[in-house]
């Protein structure tokens, strides 16, 4: 399976920050979305980078009670890990898995396109060998 398949069954809806906005507007914004992770895109709706739960972990850690008044350009990873619509599932596991992160946002020319999780990559491999279960269990049966 391809990521395009994953993303035409989940929908395509990313939710996206600007690197302007406060820490304390992008927790909110996470809480209210029931998210882990959003996309940073500037003007022309590039990616510019991903701010996570663990990034604001991190900037609790480092800026305390102050974290809050700090924008999402300070706190953001700049070094975005993407993936294309055309990736298969085991390409996006072993990057998602080498590069330590549970989100990936999907770029094609240059644009995102959506976005998928850890969760979505599991509930993928799930489907799929509940479907071969299935067939094999199927096959078992119709040969006795």
């Amino acid at each position: 399976m391809r990521v395009h398949q994953i993303l035409r069954m989940k929908g395509s809806k990313v939710v996206t920050v600007a690197p302007h906005i406060t820490i304390d507007a992008l927790a909110h914004r996470l809480m209210l979305e029931r998210i882990g992770a959003v996309p940073v895109v500037n003007e022309d709706g590039r990616v510019v980078g991903i701010v996570s739960e663990r990034d604001l972990v991190t900037g609790l850690a480092q800026h305390g009670p102050a974290l809050g008044e700090k924008t999402v350009e300070d706190l953001m990873t700049t070094n975005v890990v993407s993936c294309s619509p055309d990736a298969g599932v085991k390409e996006v596991m072993q990057l998602m898995t080498a590069r330590r992160v549970r989100h990936l946002p999907v770029v094609e020319h240059g644009r995102l396109i959506g976005i998928v999780s850890i969760g979505d990559i599991v509930k993928n491999r799930l489907d799929d060998m509940e479907m071969e279960t299935n067939v094999l269990r199927d096959a078992l049966i119709a040969a006795h």
